[in-house]
């Protein structure tokens, strides 16, 4: 399976002003494909191809005196930045006609300079390479620092430079896994777990034991509401409001890092120890439209059954996803007998046909 690796990267002046000029160029040719497709709907013509767009985006452009800085930039990247736009209209036209999984999705839009996330993607054609010294060496942007928290388990096929909302450099390589690999690393277990989400406590095991949720998002409440008037205060397009508002970006990032962070150990420590887990298949778009809306982002349910899924899949071990509408909390753990629906305060009942008395 093809696994994301990602490592941050500190890029010195030179190289984050190389960096800004790929992405502005990568962000010009997306721009590119999207009017030309949309001048096409509206005049009730086809859709010029990708490799037509290709020709005239890039190939043309370049030789003319209005996208001449084109040229500055790898030939790769804006032709990656092309591949990404025909992608979104694949995503949309399946969208459309109902082939697509998950939920729809709209036409692209315009990339604006502006946007919180920018990216630039380098493939084995533009000749990147991991120096002796462990620097990424990049085409026209030169050899990055990158701090290697893990070594790479296998030859990377691309590369993805990306800039976040706070300020921070990436680089995210697509490994391709070899699961033999994988599955002797995990130690053998003959175990099977039941995970109940929740609130109260983040994970309560079938086992008996809690994991008490961290709340991440309170704890740092605080904090944010500081940051958040601050920048509040700021007058709009001053430098003084660009550097609050990393200010705000940085605190958020913190919190989303601590989060991720708890949901890989918690789930990698799950899949080690057990060789199937059973976890409610939860509606967190039904219960993020509820009052219990913040807690229930806070907690994080969906990243971490996701993490459970992939880890499982790589690791050879057994996911099953409970029903919503499976009435467990009405069926005796020992005997199978359905005793009926409870009230909420009612946290133990005892079994009319076995006598089991659980939860």
């Amino acid at each position: 399976m093809q696994l994301r690796y990602s490592f941050r990267l500190y890029p010195d002046a030179v190289q984050r002003a190389a960096l800004a000029r790929a992405f502005g160029c990568a962000r010009v040719v997306f721009n590119d494909v999207v009017q030309v497709r949309e001048d096409a709907r509206k005049a009730g013509e086809p859709f010029p191809t990708a490799g037509e767009l290709s020709r005239r985006l890039i190939t043309q452009a370049k030789r003319s005196p209005e996208r001449a800085w084109l040229s500055e930039v790898s030939t790769v990247v804006l032709q990656q930045s092309l591949r990404d736009a025909e992608a979104a209209y694949r995503n949309f036209f399946a969208s459309l006609k109902g082939t697509r999984k998950g939920p729809r999705v709209g036409p692209p839009r315009f990339k604006s300079r502006k946007d919180q996330r920018q990216s630039v993607r380098f493939t084995a054609n533009a000749r990147w390479k991991i120096t002796e010294a462990g620097r990424l060496d990049l085409p026209k942007i030169g050899a990055v620092k990158v701090k290697w928290s893990r070594t790479l388990p296998a030859t990377p096929s691309s590369v993805t430079v990306i800039k976040d909302a706070a300020g921070r450099y990436f680089a995210s390589f697509v490994i391709e896994t070899d699961p033999a690999t994988d599955q002797a690393r995990m130690p053998e277990s003959d175990r099977a777990i039941g995970i109940d989400l929740g609130l109260t406590h983040f994970a309560v095991l079938s086992d008996g034991s809690k994991i008490d949720s961290p709340r991440f998002l309170r704890r740092a409440e605080k904090k944010l509401k500081k940051t958040q008037q601050d920048l509040c205060r700021k007058q709009k397009g001053s430098k003084n409001r660009d550097k609050a508002r990393l200010k705000v970006a940085r605190a958020h990032v913190k919190v989303a890092d601590a989060r991720r962070e708890f949901h890989h150990q918690l789930s990698t420590r799950l899949i080690s120890e057990n060789q199937g887990i059973a976890v409610e298949d939860l509606s967190v778009a039904a219960l993020c439209r509820t009052r219990l809306a913040k807690p229930v982002h806070d907690a994080g349910w969906s990243s971490f059954i996701s993490m459970l899924e992939y880890k499982a899949q790589r690791y050879g071990r057994t996911l099953v996803k409970v029903d919503r509408f499976e009435p467990t909390s009405q069926t005796c753990s020992t005997c199978g007998t359905k005793d009926g629906p409870k009230p909420l305060h009612v946290r133990e009942w005892t079994c009319s046909a076995c006598g089991t008395v659980g939860p």
